[in-house]
């Protein structure tokens, strides 16, 4: 269900940006690609390397039942028309581009009632 994109994590050299396409992602087949469209699937939510960190550092794991809830959270967020969200799982605030499905950061508790979060437009309760 969650697909973590943390790419450049010190293992090797970046991948070349100029060699990317509009294609399908890397670990994911044409037909897959197809099928999932087909059957009205939905891509799977990525997690940033920004996210994952905070997520450790806060010593945060999250668990299939707040994976399917933050995906659902996603879902409605999409169906409303919305770009970059907020979702707030208990005491857990996720920044989530809607678009491209993918977790940007992530505040845990009392740094989530001194946050400011900007560039979003809306505001989801998971």
């Amino acid at each position: 269900m969650v697909d973590r994109i943390c790419r450049n994590s010190g293992a090797g050299p970046a991948p070349d940006p100029s060699l990317r396409t509009s294609g399908p992602r890397e670990n994911e087949s044409r037909f897959d690609s197809i099928l999932r469209q087909a059957t009205g699937q939905t891509e799977a939510l990525r997690i940033s390397c920004h996210a994952k960190k905070r997520l450790d550092a806060s010593a945060v794991t999250l668990t299939d039942s707040d994976l399917v809830r933050i995906d659902g959270a996603v879902e409605k967020a999409a169906r409303k028309g919305a770009g970059q969200s907020v979702v707030v799982l208990d005491d857990l605030a996720l920044v989530i581009s809607v678009r491209n499905r993918v977790v940007i950061t992530a505040v845990h508790g009392d740094r989530m009632r001194e946050g400011v979060f900007t560039n979003i437009d809306s505001v989801v309760i998971a």
